[in-house]
């Protein structure tokens, strides 16, 4: 791809001739409209014009996925691959615009009875704007001192309810369980019940008191979700109380917001990407993870969530590990921005050995709410049993012999599969 310009695929439906189709997509998001006007002249197209760089067909359909298309004496409608590229001068290295570009009006074109988008690839020019991640994988491990395997971590549950004494209190106890990394939940943030500036000072007095007794300093996320100005101010008082991570959640605070942020943070940002199932979860309209999370990555997000295996949500394993691998992905040769998958959702001392096995690296973050809380012989053995499995996952080690010394990975085991 020229430096000169960048690209997005999409998966497509349409009642009409695919290259018809791929030309109206091209029109609509560059320099053309519903008619020939007189200022669209061939120079222009030349310098201005969204290209057709591939069209692949890949079937014929009885009927449409979405309603609202054109509709076709015969029903018909055809799946194609369509890959779009646009000169880097329309927008410049400019994500919200590219964001606008690259999606804009194309979900509501009457050409499409789907349309999703792949994949995108950008030129070197938006690796020199925009931050990236700062932290990622090597700041986490640094500041977490956590060097080897996976950050075994966890969500405060319930999720609201708790006020900041009651949050520092489980805090504690998960400390002195041995975890790395707890989050708060993304439905707590700064509300009357649980106000975000008690939370830290509770929340972190009790990190501080931890760390020094014992030398490990607890990760734990703040959700600073909000206005960009709150956002900061709240960055700040966990910077000076000692914190290592921030939280924002992505969909809500939008990309504006998550660039500021990124380019103000002294802590890595944990992106959480709730709301994701409306962008996603019909196969033939919204977005792909990989193309979706490049936006957050350059943005500046350090982790990122995943799902996780035999979740308890619609996602499919393949999906899940798909999102995983992207991160993993570098976006520009010599500035990767790699972020750190989260896997999360139903997960416990069962599905670390194929995690490990299908994403072949335990650079992430693996968080279990109920597959630490609800160990039998309580939150430590939780913690413990995850280790475990990790261990045995990582170490090509079948988990059920290595449940037989080691009792809290056995009750897991027991425990988690019924």
């Amino acid at each position: 791809m020229s430096n000169e310009r960048f690209e997005a695929d999409y998966l497509i439906e349409t009642p009409i001739s695919p290259q018809k189709a791929a030309e109206v997509m091209a029109g609509e998001q560059s320099s053309g409209t519903f008619v020939k006007i007189p200022g669209e002249t061939p120079e222009l197209k030349q310098r201005s014009a969204a290209r057709i760089e591939r069209l692949e067909i890949i079937e014929t359909v009885a009927a449409p996925s979405l309603p609202g298309a054109i509709e076709i004496s015969g029903g018909q409608v055809t799946h194609a691959r369509v890959t779009l590229s646009w000169p880097l001068a329309n927008i410049g290295p400019d994500l919200i615009n590219l964001m606008a570009t690259v999606s804009g009006n194309l979900f509501e074109l009457r050409e499409f009875s789907g349309l999703r988008i792949l994949d995108i690839r950008l030129p070197d020019a938006f690796a020199a704007v925009y931050p990236g991640p700062k932290f990622a994988i090597e700041g986490t491990r640094r500041l977490t001192g956590v060097n080897r395997g996976p950050l075994i971590g966890t969500i405060v549950k319930p999720s609201v309810g708790f006020g900041s004494q009651e949050t520092a209190a489980l805090v504690g106890l998960l400390a002195e369980a041995g975890i790395d990394f707890i989050k708060d939940d993304e439905l707590q943030a700064n509300g009357p019940n649980c106000p975000f500036d008690e939370r830290v000072e509770a929340v972190m007095r009790v990190i501080n008191d931890h760390a020094d007794k014992t030398g490990k300093k607890v990760m734990f996320a703040f959700n600073i979700t909000g206005e960009t100005d709150d956002m900061r101010r709240r960055h700040d008082l966990v910077l000076a109380r000692g914190g290592t991570c921030v939280m924002a959640s992505l969909n809500s605070v939008g990309l504006s917001a998550m660039i500021g942020l990124g380019r103000h943070t002294q802590l890595p940002i944990h992106g959480h990407r709730n709301g994701w199932g409306y962008l996603s979860r019909h196969p033939m309209l919204g977005w792909s993870y990989v193309a979706w999370s490049k936006f957050w990555r350059l943005a500046g997000s350090d982790h990122m969530h995943v799902n996780g295996l035999s979740n308890k949500f619609s996602e499919s394993d393949e999906s899940v590990m798909q999102s995983a691998r992207s991160l993993l992905s570098p976006i520009f040769a010599h500035k990767p921005c790699i972020s750190m998958p989260v896997f999360s959702s139903g997960q416990s001392a069962v599905q670390p050995p194929e995690t490990y096995r299908q994403l072949g690296s335990a650079d992430l973050i693996y968080a279990a709410g109920g597959g630490i809380m609800a160990h039998p012989d309580g939150p430590a053995a939780g913690v413990q049993g995850l280790r475990e499995a990790w261990d045995a996952a990582i170490a090509g080690i079948d988990a059920d012999e290595h449940a037989k010394n080691h009792p809290a990975l056995a009750h897991a085991l027991e425990a988690y599969r019924s």
